[in-house]
């Protein structure tokens, strides 16, 4: 039977008559640890947008380490230079991300912002998260960090930090538990500070309480947890197994040019990449290349054959080789192509 749904702010719960030290100890921890990341200095609303954005199914670590936040900031500035971009160019600079849909929304909810709410982005939650492409947390996030809205922003972190902090022993990805850890965030993040508060949760978490190993003993909130077992926490339903597929493409070059071919599907549409073919046109076929990749629940191992006399296909285009940097292309294939011998590109 499910726990009944409770609000921190009830006199029954221990962590209740503790929140004045518990917010104390973090803000107090949080000011000396505290990263320095970009999006932390600053309140434009599109560059937080952006940061939220990038970091929905990416590590910080590679958004800032490899250098796509800066990237996207120096091509496309504000909601203005990103409304007036062709998609292809969007999906070029948002290369090796993944998760393309990612950089869509941005794009049509910049032109939405520039063309019908005469390029003022709202400080309301409501009106946020009213806007297309933004989930509950990114509304969240937007409204606290950049308007500093007594509102809560429930990332992963926050919803491990809080699912242990309350030894919460229900599952948190049904409607149920999303809701009583949004009620515990909603009356713990306080009337003023919201934007150090939910930093600070989402450090913590990032930092000392991992899904993985805690640091229970160096944790500023060690002595509010009520959790015995913080690594048997939170529940969630297993996470389905990774299957593995095996992708048969083709490297085709004429006269100095390459043959790609344009994704239909939903996840890249728009973008080129190597010819698919049936495994069985490719027999007797070169073999150059082997690549595996991962995308969501699939591993994905890439065989690449050499092709001497291919025509175009359907979705199919014959492009110079010296004119792919600019094309929007996932990372897998363009890997592929670097790693290709420069001899394999002359044509025998």
């Amino acid at each position: 039977m499910s726990q009944e749904l409770k609000s921190p702010k009830s006199n029954d719960h221990p962590l209740l008559d503790r929140s004045k030290p518990f917010r104390q100890s973090l803000l107090k921890w949080f000011h000396a640890n505290s990263k320095d990341y970009p999006w932390r200095s600053t309140t434009n609303p599109y560059e937080i947008l952006v940061s939220e954005m990038m970091l929905q199914q990416t590590q910080v670590v590679t958004v800032l380490g490899r250098g796509y936040y800066r990237r996207w900031l120096e091509s496309f500035p504000d909601f203005k230079s990103l409304a007036a971009a062709d998609e292809s160019e969007v999906l070029r600079v948002w290369e090796g991300l993944g998760y393309y849909s990612r950089a869509r929304n941005l794009h049509k909810l910049a032109q939405l912002v520039v063309h019908e709410l005469e390029n003022q982005f709202p400080s309301e939650v409501v009106e946020i998260e009213s806007l297309p492409g933004i989930g509950k947390y990114t509304a969240g996030a937007i409204a606290s960090f950049a308007f500093n809205s007594p509102v809560p922003a429930v990332d992963a972190n926050i919803a491990r930090v809080i699912v242990r902090l309350f030894d919460f022993q229900e599952r948190i990805d049904t409607s149920s538990g999303q809701k009583q850890i949004w009620a515990w965030a909603n009356d713990l993040v306080p009337s003023s500070g919201a934007r150090t508060w939910n930093s600070a949760l989402m450090e913590l978490g990032q930092t000392l309480c991992k899904s993985r190993v805690v640091y229970c003993e160096k944790c500023p909130l060690s002595s509010c947890c009520q959790s015995s077992q913080p690594l048997d926490l939170p529940i969630k339903k297993s996470k389905p197994q990774i299957t593995s597929v095996d992708e048969h493409v083709i490297l085709a070059v004429s006269k100095s040019k390459v043959l790609l071919e344009q994704e239909q599907g939903r996840r890249r549409h728009g973008m080129w990449k190597l010819p698919s073919r049936n495994e069985k046109e490719l027999e007797g076929s070169k073999l150059l290349s082997k690549q595996k990749y991962g995308i969501t629940r699939y591993k994905v191992t890439m065989h690449i054959y050499k092709s001497g006399n291919a025509c175009s296909r359907e979705n199919e285009k014959w492009f110079k080789i010296n004119s792919l940097e600019s094309l929007p292309m996932p990372s897998p294939y363009r890997r592929a192509l670097a790693l290709i011998n420069e001899a394999e590109l002359k044509e025998n």
